[in-house]
């Protein structure tokens, strides 16, 4: 295929390429492009995509691996006149960037942009990295340039008439990667080795532009911190930073939850119970975050703590919504049944919206036949 396509240019049966002019692609081996992100690894592949019928109508079928494509190696036409692989693709460089390091087929490489080159064979095939990225081609291919070679196996595959590459498999961690012509695949897996990691230095860099102007940012990043279990101590710095950074620190019940939080799985309880106990009693906190507060308490099995909680709600909110929720669910995880029943009436009474009446008549009847509801 190589000397194919190249002699589609020189004999003009395409149209020759003039710097910065617009025309069509040589042999109608049209550019495409395909972007997958794992997590915040982008991962590109550019390359010129033929068909397998040619320019000039012949069906190809059947005769493209091992013949239009050679197996192994084979000796340029012209260029530096050492043995190619094939380019992948059409025309320039099939291009394979990423913005990462990754592990292909678990060897590592390099973030960067890769000229993508391949060996077929009729039982195995090796899939090349090469650092040059810019070439036209195989014809000036240096195996000392190469970044990375894994080998791997083709397959069969439904009919494809253009050459295409598309990400077959996609996880938060890993993605796989296929070229995918006429009846036959070749795909290779890319995975980031620990992409909480890659997060955290995403994070990092992020935070030391506009959004290191912004509270809420710093909290994200702290949160992020405190699902995943990454570095907690970089994630308290970051809470820390949320609530109290010089002009622009907030200390409001989201970003003092997030440090109490942290705080917390750092086994640093009497300071996480101070920062939460600061974030109930702020003026500006609501009745539904302390009763959010409340359900996670109970959602920890801390029961007597859970009902403390929503009685502060009501002595300092009132009958204000959702806080005879809360009792309810206080008093049942705390085995008073009849006062349970009672503030679920009255919070049944107050139901803001269809979906919120339905769970407390579901609430009030169980709690009417005594059974203990789910928290």
């Amino acid at each position: 295929m190589r000397a194919t396509l190249l002699s589609l240019v020189i004999c003009g049966a395409g149209f020759a390429q003039a710097p910065k002019l617009t025309l069509p692609p040589s042999g109608n081996n049209q550019k495409a492009s395909v972007t997958q992100h794992i997590g915040p690894v982008e991962v590109t592949i550019n390359y010129s995509s033929p068909a397998v019928h040619s320019p000039s109508g012949e069906d190809r079928r059947g005769k493209i691996w091992g013949k239009l494509v050679a197996y192994g190696l084979v000796n340029p036409v012209f260029g530096n006149n050492k043995p190619d692989p094939w380019r992948a693709g059409a025309n320039e460089n099939t291009v394979f960037t990423v913005s990462n390091d990754v592990e292909i087929e678990g060897k590592p490489l390099s973030a960067g942009r890769y000229g993508l080159h391949m060996i077929a064979g009729p039982e195995e095939w090796t899939v090349i990295f090469n650092k040059n990225s810019s070439a036209w081609g195989s014809f000036f291919y240096e195996d000392s340039e190469d970044a990375l070679r894994v080998t791997v196996k083709p397959k069969k595959h439904d009919y494809r008439e253009w050459l295409t590459y598309e990400f077959t498999t996609r996880r938060p961690d890993e993605a796989t990667a296929e070229m995918q012509w006429e009846d036959l695949a070749v795909a290779w897996n890319i995975k980031v080795k620990d992409i909480n990691q890659t997060y955290l230095s995403s994070l990092r860099r992020e935070l030391t532009g506009m959004p290191g102007f912004d509270y809420e940012a710093y909290n994200q990043a702290a949160q992020f911190c405190l699902t995943t279990g990454t570095d907690l101590e970089q994630g308290l710095k970051w809470a820390e930073a949320a609530v109290s950074m010089p002009f622009i620190g907030k200390a409001e019940f989201g970003t003092l939850t997030t440090k109490a939080q942290i705080l917390a799985k750092l086994g640093r309880d009497a300071e996480a119970k101070a920062a939460m106990e600061t974030a109930l009693h702020l003026p500006g906190t609501t009745p539904l975050e302390i009763h959010q507060y409340g359900r996670q308490l109970l959602a920890a099995k801390k029961n007597a703590e859970a009902l403390a909680v929503f009685q502060m709600n009501a002595e300092r909110n009132g009958d204000a919504w959702p806080v005879h929720v809360g009792l309810a669910r206080g008093y049942a995880a705390a085995g008073d049944t009849q006062k349970a029943l009672e503030h679920a009436r009255k919070a049944l009474a107050q139901a803001p919206d269809p979906l919120n009446k339905k769970s407390l008549e579901e609430m009030v009847q169980t709690l009417s036949v005594g059974k203990p509801l789910s928290q």
